[in-house]
């Protein structure tokens, strides 16, 4: 396994991340590249990129917000948040489907994990399908409930973790 090194994102690593976003999410699911442009220009702080062999392989997104409604499709634009609030919510956790498999998206959250609570962080949300609700629950978060979001014609399930 090659060891991964972790950076902040940059404005230049916005049409990479699109096409591994692109990539590695079904249907309507995945963000557009403004969504991912708009992440990286506000919030650079929460969004973790993961590079092998200095190309970026993988990455997590998110913002921050005093409540949390996980179904919020303006938040995803990041309508409503605040790098000082306490909560952060995940937008996406991706890796390129070469490298998927290999235990780089473990490494990836981990790394994302340490990040929040370095930060100060007093939670971490995000919503899955529920094939990934026990890999979630391997790190330490806990199961919320089905969300109502259809995000991308799907169905998700909301998590949550106290750092």
């Amino acid at each position: 396994m090659t060891v991964p090194t972790f950076r902040q994102a940059v404005p230049s690593d916005c049409d990479r991340c699109f096409d591994i976003e692109a990539n590695a999410y079904e249907g309507d699911e995945a963000a557009t590249h403004e969504k991912i442009a708009t992440r990286i220009a506000h919030y650079p702080e929460g969004f973790l990129i993961m590079e092998l062999d200095q190309q970026i392989a993988g990455f997590i997104n998110s913002g921050c917000a005093h409540d949390v409604v996980m179904s919020d499709e303006d938040f995803k634009e990041l309508i409503g948040h605040d790098a000082a609030a306490p909560n952060v919510v995940i937008m996406s956790v991706v890796l390129d489907p070469a490298h998927q498999g290999k235990g780089y998206s473990s490494l990836l959250m981990r790394r994302f994990i340490e990040q929040m609570r370095g930060l100060g962080k007093e939670t971490i949300h995000l919503m899955c399908k529920e094939r990934h609700v026990d890999l979630y629950k391997h790190f330490g978060y806990r199961y919320v409930k089905p969300s109502p979001s259809e995000h991308g014609g799907m169905s998700w399930h909301e998590m949550v973790m106290e750092l």
